[in-house]
C-alpha cells in the first residue's frame, strides 16, 4: 500500500518527465518567451526550479547523513550562480539537477521515507519526508505550469499534483493573497470544486482563509479544482480561465484575481 510520501515522490517523477520532455526541445528564442510568472521568462522559471532542486538536494543529503543543513549563505551562493547562467545553461542545469533530486527521493527506502526528518530551514522543526516532498511538489507543479503555458495557452496543472496539493492550499493563503485589495469589503464565498470534489467556504476580510461551507454565502465559486489551485496562486488570468469557472453574488472573479497575487 502506497504512503503519502510514495504518492508525492511519484508525482515529482511524473512532473519532471513531463517538463523535461518540453525543455529538451527548446531553442534560445523559446527560453526567452514570457512565462506564466509575470516577471519571468521561461529560462528564469527553469533557473528557479533548478536552483531550488540544488538546495532541496543539499537539504535532503544533510538529513540522510545527519549533517547540518544548508544555511542562508549556501542558498544565496546557489542563487547567485544560477542567476549568472545563460538561458541555455538554465535549461541544461534544470534537467540535470532536478533529475538528481527526484532520484534522491526515489532512492529512499520505505523505512527512511517513514522515519527520516528533514530540516527545511524555514519551519520551527524538522518535517517528515512527505511534508518536505509536498513543499517541493507545490513549487514544482505551479512553476511547471508557468513554463508550459508559454507554449500552450490551455495548459493545466498536472492532475496528480492537483489531488495532492488541493487540501494544502489553505496554509498558503497568507502568502498568496492581498485582502487589502478589497478596500475593507468583507464576504464569505461558497466554493464548489470538482475533479476532485471539494466544498468549503472562503472568507475574505482582514485576512483570507478557508472556513466551513457557509449556509448563507455572499457569493459562490464553481470551478475545476485545478483552476482553483491556480486562482489561489495568482495564475488564473482571463486568457487562462477554463469555461467551467463561474462566480455569482457580490464577489466577482476579477475581485478574486486581485486578491490572489500568488508567488
Amino acid at each position: 500500500m502506497s504512503t503519502p510520501a510514495d504518492q508525492i515522490i511519484t508525482a515529482l517523477r511524473a512532473g519532471h518527465e513531463e517538463l523535461a520532455a518540453l525543455v529538451r526541445d527548446l531553442k534560445e528564442d523559446d527560453l526567452l518567451r514570457p512565462s506564466g510568472a509575470s516577471e519571468w521568462q521561461v529560462s528564469q522559471v527553469l533557473s528557479h526550479l533548478g536552483s531550488g532542486a540544488e538546495i532541496n538536494l543539499a537539504t535532503l543529503d544533510a538529513a540522510r547523513s545527519g549533517a547540518p543543513g544548508p544555511d542562508g549563505d549556501f542558498n544565496r551562493g546557489v542563487w547567485a550562480r544560477w542567476d549568472a547562467m545563460s538561458p541555455a545553461e538554465h535549461a541544461a542545469g534544470f534537467l540535470a539537477t532536478n533529475e538528481r533530486l527526484v532520484e534522491a527521493y526515489e532512492a529512499l527506502d520505505a523505512e527512511t521515507r517513514a522515519s527520516m526528518r528533514i530540516d527545511l530551514g524555514f519551519l520551527p522543526e524538522p518535517v517528515d519526508v512527505a511534508t518536505a516532498a509536498r513543499f517541493r511538489l507545490s513549487e514544482f507543479a505551479l512553476h511547471q505550469w508557468d513554463a508550459e503555458v508559454a507554449f500552450n495557452s490551455f495548459a493545466a496543472v498536472t492532475p496528480g499534483a492537483v489531488a495532492l496539493l488541493l487540501d494544502q492550499i489553505g496554509g498558503m493563503l497568507a502568502w498568496t493573497s492581498r485582502p487589502q485589495e478589497l478596500a475593507g469589503r468583507e464576504a464569505t464565498v461558497l466554493v464548489r470544486l470538482h475533479a476532485p470534489e471539494r466544498t468549503f467556504g472562503l472568507r475574505l476580510g482582514e485576512k483570507v482563509e478557508i472556513v466551513d461551507a457557509p449556509e448563507r454565502p455572499d457569493g459562490e465559486l464553481v470551478a475545476p479544482a485545478e483552476a482553483w489551485l491556480r486562482l489561489a496562486t495568482g495564475r488564473l488570468g482571463p486568457q487562462h480561465t477554463p469555461d467551467g469557472v463561474q462566480v455569482t453574488g457580490s464577489v466577482t472573479l476579477d475581485d478574486l484575481r486581485r486578491v490572489f497575487v500568488g508567488f
